[in-house]
């Protein structure tokens, strides 16, 4: 009953934080260009509200695991409302200064829209563990497709008050972040993580010493490919997904295409969730780790020879990307919660998730620079080659068992 509870509520407060991280998608990189009056450093506000996404999940992450998922989570997404503020108060003043500082504060907004995949699996039995996941991230597809598909009623409404348009969609993401966090401040109760540490603690009091020792060198392994798989599928979404728009304005496509193009991945990246879940408990994390290495080189490869007039072929490649991303993040998070234990668990996946961050970070600094010395064919060409990568990971784990 309780974990029905929880996974009701970090569901609603998924919904308001897909609607929040939606705007960072699809209007950052033209908000940065508009300001800076070049493309060669579009990718920059995704690289720095991943980074900011990359402090915050270790903070978000540690907060977690000394005083539980409501605190952690909440903090964080008051901390990213107040960051997409600071977007549409520098969008005002023209400060180039302050859009970066507040794209960076923005990020806290992501990582605990992120995090909170893991508050459903605190009380979940291994069967159940794909399924919690996929359950909260479903929820988030209500929220970030509606999110890119409000972008030119929020410019609109943006520009009635005096805002530039661009900015408009980071007044949803204030709302939507700041709402999110009072649901779960107001809701999470009893605390899914403080309540499985106290089941953990009675369960250890009857545990053999020689038994912990084994599962201990178990879970290193699953917490290296998990790790993994989730790092390198970041990287290629993040590296795509954040050029397209300006790939698309190029070829004469309008802010309401490209919002229809993000929100076809976006809801790529959390609808499928339910369907992943059940395909990861039921025929394991192994093979649906692969399927997302398969699936996203088939969107590089059709992002990469798609005619750049065709709407239909770019809606397909970016709802592959967003399939392949879903695909490795949850059959990714479901490893890493089968090798941890509630003592350290919160910990560790912040831990982890920093590095997922920071992956998408680089993958959207050089997004920019890549297409500025090349083409959007050849970094959607060198984004399926890495994500093909986790292929031979993959088989080096199951060796390795």
């Amino acid at each position: 009953m309780i974990y029905k509870r929880v996974l009701l509520v970090v569901s609603l407060s998924q919904i308001f934080g897909g609607a929040g991280l939606a705007a960072g998608i699809t209007v950052g990189a033209l908000l940065a260009q508009q300001m800076l009056g070049t493309e060669a450093i579009a990718g920059l506000p995704s690289a720095l509200f991943t980074l900011g996404s990359a402090i915050a999940a270790y903070f978000v992450g540690k907060l977690s695991q000394r005083y539980g998922r409501r605190i952690g989570l909440t903090v964080g997404f008051l901390t990213g409302g107040l960051g997409a503020i600071g977007v549409v108060v520098a969008a005002l003043l023209n400060s180039v200064i302050l859009l970066f500082a507040s794209l960076l504060v923005y990020g806290a907004g992501t990582a605990t829209n992120l995090q909170a995949r893991y508050a459903g699996t605190d009380l979940a039995d291994k069967k159940q563990r794909a399924k919690a996941i996929s359950t909260t991230m479903v929820m988030t597809t209500f929220g970030a497709v509606a999110g890119p598909n409000l972008v030119e009623v929020m410019g609109k409404f943006a520009l009635s008050i005096g805002i530039p348009s661009l900015a408009g969609p980071f007044l949803l993401s204030a709302v939507a972040f700041i709402t999110a966090g009072f649901i779960l401040f107001i809701m999470l109760r009893p605390d899914p993580l403080l309540l499985a540490k106290s089941i953990e603690v009675h369960k250890h009091q009857e545990a053999d010493g020689a038994i912990s020792q084994v599962n201990s060198v178990i879970n290193k392994n699953g917490v290296i490919v998990g790790a993994v798989v989730m790092i390198l599928t970041q990287i290629v979404m993040v590296a795509v997904m954040t050029m397209t728009p300006i790939h698309m304005q190029h070829h004469g496509h309008h802010l309401s295409a490209v919002g229809i193009v993000i929100g076809f991945h976006v809801g790529s990246m959390y609808l499928p969730s339910l369907v992943t879940g059940i395909l990861v408990d039921k025929i394991g994390r192994t093979a649906m780790s692969i399927a997302a290495g398969v699936t996203l080189l088939l969107a590089g490869l059709v992002a990469a020879f798609a005619p750049s007039d065709s709407m239909v072929m770019l809606i397909l490649a970016l709802s592959l990307l967003g399939l392949g991303w879903n695909f490795g993040l949850i059959s990714g998070t479901a490893q890493i919660v089968d090798a941890t234990e509630p003592s350290t668990r919160a910990k560790t996946q912040g831990t982890i998730d920093v590095f997922v961050a920071l992956a998408g970070a680089t993958g959207g600094a050089l997004s920019g620079v890549i297409v500025a010395n090349s083409n959007y064919a050849v970094l959607s060409l060198t984004g399926g080659l890495i994500a093909f990568m986790l292929i031979p990971v993959i088989l080096w784990y199951r060796k390795s068992k």
